[in-house]
């Protein structure tokens, strides 16, 4: 007797397992299908890395956000991976062993899949403070991101 459904008909219906997302905090201005990739100044340097970072926690993009230099508005996005990613090491090996932050970075794209339009950020005076801790240590030559 034949098969009344071909075997991709009875899994077509089937629900897909979702893409792992991260947050990417910034001021770019991008829209849901854009790609954040290397090749453009970082949003911390005024240097282009070798690597795009993200993080599952959105208490860290919003930092990164906040953090970002530039005139736009603080956005957060979530991303998907295109490719491998890996630990960030200026977090990881330097502050928070074990990746608490849950922050990753990648040679390959992101693809911006949504924005988190409703978050809550720090006051100007926490903001402050901790630009001037950055500050502080990048005169003393330890606040280099590790690319």
């Amino acid at each position: 007797m034949d098969n009344l459904y071909k075997e991709e008909d009875l899994t077509s219906n089937l629900p897909k397992p979702f893409s792992q997302t991260y947050f990417h905090g910034t001021k770019a201005d991008l829209k849901i299908g854009d790609y954040i990739q290397i090749g453009f100044k970082s949003n911390y340097e005024n240097r282009k890395l070798k690597h795009v970072y993200v993080t599952a926690t959105l208490n860290t993009a919003i930092l990164g956000a906040e953090l970002a230099s530039g005139n736009g508005m603080e956005r957060i996005y979530l991303v998907e991976a295109t490719g491998a990613i890996e630990d960030d090491p200026n977090v990881t090996d330097k502050k928070f062993p074990g990746n608490p932050t849950m922050s990753y970075r990648s040679e390959h794209p992101f693809k911006v899949v949504g924005e988190v339009k409703i978050w809550q950020g720090r006051t100007p005076e926490q903001i402050k403070d901790i630009k001037n801790g950055l500050e502080k240590l990048s005169k003393q030559g330890e606040n280099i991101i590790l690319d």
